[in-house]
Parts: structure tokens; sequence; C-alpha cells
């Protein structure tokens, strides 16, 4: 079951970590404005946010494993019709109807993966499976960069979504052959007790929510932006592709080493030591040059993205065994929704002065955690 999730994951954030090459391109081909190139990533975000918890409720009704696989195919499929979009309006449907489907990925792959493991190490359990979606985005963005250097952005769009269509497939075939492993989500829901979202604290549950939409906030806003920056100090399409395997790499460490960390120094210390870092450094990339801002992406990539493992992991700290699925699926939907609402934000403070002045609000955005992550502090079991 963590080898499902897992390359669940790598595909899905494969695929969302991958706009971030094209959105440049994107605005070229178009001619658009960078809320409009916004626009583009928060219709994504906002479809998989939006579905991301009725999936998970409908999941305890018909199954989470086929659901996964089916809505993974589905989304490679809607993908690579993007490479024909003639017109703005036709590529935000096509990521629109994508994004939808991925709202799979998170809620089912992750309640597989806590149930899974309810006897003990659900936290590195997850934290592997968070690895696994890092791989993916370090892998698969460089991969779309080379295809659309090589064939333009309709190649890279169409080379990764026939490929996501095609290991949806397989994926199903292969989570039939352990329809045994786990027992029916609709029986884990009638063996609940009680009804509701069964959250054993409720206001600790939101304060982490509060943590992680912040954060979703600082790392949506960064990344979607952060290529205009660096193409504004002379990197090219296959630098942007570089900087974000860069980045991507260094959080593929964090979400491991973070993990570590906070079985050193505790969980809010780790917490507020990686957003407080991410803030800074944030600032460097804007005021260093363009060679001296890729040095820094990758410990800024650590920081960035080892605190999200961290709080994934906690999730089941607030909520009952029985309603993780959901549980999972409103945290989810929270990230979601903040990173679907960043780009467009953000696009709108770049066309007002310009992409590095946006980028000033996502480090202010890492430091908005702290006090919340104060708050969270008395409500956690260790």
């Amino acid at each position: 079951m963590l080898a499902g999730g897992c390359t669940a994951h790598f595909l899905h954030d494969g695929l969302t970590d991958s706009l971030y090459v094209l959105l440049p391109l994107w605005a070229e081909a178009f001619g658009l404005s960078h809320t409009q190139v916004g626009l583009l990533k928060t219709a994504f975000s906002g479809a998989t946010g939006a579905s991301q918890l009725p999936l998970g409720v409908l999941s305890e009704r018909i199954g989470e494993r086929a659901l996964l696989a089916v809505g993974l195919c589905l989304a490679g499929i809607l993908f690579a019709v993007a490479a024909w979009a003639g017109s703005y309006g036709m590529l935000i449907l096509c990521l629109f109807l994508s994004g939808l489907a991925c709202g799979v990925q998170h809620p089912l792959s992750s309640s597989i993966i806590a149930r899974a493991f309810t006897q003990g190490g659900a936290r590195a359990a997850l934290g592997i499976y968070n690895f696994s979606g890092d791989l993916g985005k370090v892998a698969v963005p460089v991969s779309v960069a080379a295809l659309a250097a090589w064939g333009g952005w309709q190649a890279g769009v169409l080379g990764y979504g026939l490929l996501l269509a095609l290991a949806g497939g397989l994926l199903f075939l292969w989570l039939r052959r352990l329809r045994h492993a786990l027992k029916p989500m609709k029986q884990h829901a009638e063996a609940a007790t009680g009804k509701g979202w069964g959250f054993t604290d409720g206001r600790g549950f939101a304060y982490l929510s509060g943590v992680h939409l912040l954060d979703d906030v600082s790392r949506t806003g960064f990344l979607t932006f952060m290529p205009f920056v660096i193409i504004s100090k002379g990197a090219t399409t296959a630098s942007v592709g570089f900087a974000l395997a860069l980045l991507f790499a260094g959080g593929a460490a964090g979400k491991l080493g973070c993990g570590l960390l906070a079985e050193r120094l505790g969980l809010m210390r780790t917490v507020v030591l990686t957003e407080f870092a991410t803030g800074v450094l944030v600032l460097l990339t804007l005021a260093l040059p363009l060679n001296w801002t890729l040095a820094v992406l990758p410990l800024l990539g650590v920081v960035m993205n080892g605190t999200s493992s961290v709080l994934y992991g906690t999730v089941g700290d607030f909520v009952t065994p029985q309603r993780q699925a959901r549980a999972f699926g409103l945290f989810y939907t929270v990230g979601s929704t903040a990173s679907a609402a960043a780009p467009f934000l953000f696009g709108m403070l770049s066309d007002w002065r310009n992409p590095g002045f946006a980028l000033v609000f996502a480090a202010l955005a890492a430091f908005a955690t702290l006090p919340l992550c104060l708050l969270l502090r008395r409500h956690l079991k260790d």
C-alpha cells in the first residue's frame, strides 16, 4: 500500500509542479499578464482543492484504490488534451478539469497509508510518502522542460499527460491485486462510533490547518513567480527547469531531514526554524545575482518543503482513525485553497509592481506562521 501511495504521489506532484516550468512559456505563447498566469495555476489548484473533500467522502462508499487510479488516469488524459489548446480559455478549461481529477491523490493516498500503519510507524510512512512526491517534483519538471525546449510546450504537455494516463491504468491493475490487504473503507466507516468528523481536538486541528494554509501561500506564491524573477536575471527555459530541480531536490532532502530534526528538536521548534529560514532565504533570492540565487535554492527547498511532512504526520493526532480520509481531505483542501488563491493574488501584485515585489509577500506569509505555531504548541501530544 505504501508503494502504491508513493507512486501516485510521485505522478501527481510531478504534474502539479511541471506547471511552474510551463507558466512562462504559456505567458509568451498567449501574451498573458501575470494575473492571467496566476489564474491558470489558480484554476488547477482550485479545482483540486474543491474536489478533494467530496472525493474523500465518496471513497468511503465506493473504495479508495479504484477511485485513486481512475482519477490519476483522467488527470493525465485531460492534461494531454491541453496540448491542442488554441486559446487561453481552452487552456484554462483543460487545467481546471485535470485539477478536478487530481483531487483524488492526497486524501486517498494519505488515508490508505495511515490506515495501513495503525499499529505504529504512520508518521514515518507518511514521511516516505511525502519524499516520493518530492522525487516527482525533481524528475518531472526537468523532463518537461527538456521536452519543451526540444519540441515546444505542446510536446512537454502531451508527453507527460500520456505518461500519467498510462501509469494510472497500470496503478489500477496493481492495486486490484492488493484488494485484500486492507478492509474496505465502507467497513471502516460502519465500524466508527458516532457521526461527524471524528475530531479529538478541533482547535488543535484548526491551528495546524492555519499553519498549513500560510505555508502553502508562501510556497505556491514563490514557485509561481520565481521563474519570472530568474528569467529577468538572464535564465533560459532550460535554466528554469534546472532551478526548479535544485529547489525540489532540496525539498526532497528536507522532507526526510526535517522529520529527523523534529525528533531531536521537537515538532514546533522545527517548524519555527524552517518557516523563519524560508522567509529569510526568499528575500535573499531577490537580492542575489543569478548564479548565487541558484546556489541558494537547494537550501531554500530544504526549509520550504521540509515543514509539510511534519505537518502531515500530525493530522492523525487530532482525529479518530475511522475519519482520517475526510480529515485528510479537509486538511488538504485548506492547503489547496491557499495554493489556488495565492497565484492569482500574487499575480495582481506582480502586475502592479513586478514579480520580485510579489515574492516579498511570500516571505511575509512564512513569517506569519510563527504566532500560530505558539498557539498550536499547546495542543500537541509530544
